[in-house]
């Protein structure tokens, strides 16, 4: 693996870690839209997963918003029932189906993201729907750390508040990330001759999500929802442009 790969590792983590930082979320898709060009889709998972629970416990430690039990207990218990399914589907990726199918999540996460504030807010469901959505998030979790991607979705359509919403992510995203570290773990998916990137990936990544946290705290709603999911958007259609062609032949 030469210096490049290293290079381009460090910098897809330390992009990630500040979009983390910032907005409580998303370190996996930043992280892994950058290293699917160098890596193979099971290795980018599993130091995404690191990489993600590091960022969320220096974020934890950075930006508090507390612990509404009644908020996150549904996301966190649909959530555990869905890790496993994601880390079972880890080995059998392949680089070209991931590649499209992570640039359409994004392409079209992003722009409804963008175009949420605008939409009425649902109040249908209830804490099962929560559950169901935490449920997808562990999924996405269990397939690379993308566990904040759903349930990010479902509370802006909430109409949760900017603070209210971090909280629920925040430690929803730390819950899972924990499991689905020792998933990865018992499974084999974290291994030894990972170490080398993964002593890239958390020094890479640790001054950008503290720089992030501290932005957050003086951001305004709609101008850290337009950084962040610009640069996802541009990360989904880099993405795309990549996979598809695989598809096609």
């Amino acid at each position: 693996m030469g210096i490049s790969t290293y290079v381009i590792v460090g910098f897809g983590a330390a992009l990630a870690g500040f979009v983390q930082g910032l907005s409580g979320f998303a370190f996996g898709l930043v992280a892994i839209s950058v290293w699917a060009w160098v890596i193979d889709p099971a290795s980018a998972a599993a130091l995404a997963v690191t990489g993600s629970l590091t960022g969320q416990i220096i974020a934890a430690l950075s930006v508090r918003r507390g612990f509404d039990l009644a908020h996150v207990a549904p996301f966190i218990l649909g959530g555990l029932a869905g890790i496993p399914l994601g880390a079972a589907l880890v080995p059998h990726l392949d680089m070209s189906w991931f590649k499209t199918i992570l640039g359409a999540l994004l392409v079209l996460w992003c722009p409804a993201m963008l175009l949420s504030k605008d939409l009425p807010r649902v109040t249908l469901g209830g804490r099962v729907a929560d559950a169901a959505v935490g449920f997808g998030g562990g999924v996405l979790g269990g397939l690379g750390g993308f566990t904040g991607t759903l349930p990010t979705l479902w509370c802006t359509l909430r109409g949760y508040e900017r603070d209210v919403q971090r909280a629920v992510i925040q430690n929803f995203n730390l819950s899972m990330l924990a499991v689905t570290f020792i998933v990865y773990l018992s499974s084999g998916l974290v291994t030894a001759r990972m170490l080398p990137m993964i002593a890239v990936v958390l020094p890479s990544m640790l001054v950008p999500t503290l720089f992030g946290t501290r932005i957050y705290v003086g951001l305004s709603e709609t101008g850290f929802r337009r950084l962040v999911l610009g640069l996802l958007t541009v990360s989904g259609i880099a993405l795309l442009v990549s996979g598809l062609p695989g598809l096609l032949r």
